[in-house]
């Protein structure tokens, strides 16, 4: 098993804050946001996104 790498600053496609990418065994990406706690797994070969979670952002957190 080959471990996780690094994580790298990238911006939250859901919000625009920091967020991070890590790239986990088995050719996994995990994108995620602690600002507004989006999450993304996908495969870094295809592109299928294997699980997901974007919450709704309210025009006063904009």
């Amino acid at each position: 098993m080959t471990p996780m790498s690094a994580p790298q600053t990238v911006r939250c496609p859901n919000c625009g804050n920091i967020g991070e990418r890590r790239y986990l065994h088995s050719n996994l990406v995990r994108t995620q946001c602690p600002h507004c706690d989006y999450l993304m797994v996908s495969c870094s070969e295809t592109g299928r996104v294997i699980e997901a979670y974007s919450p709704g952002l309210y025009q006063s957190s904009v």
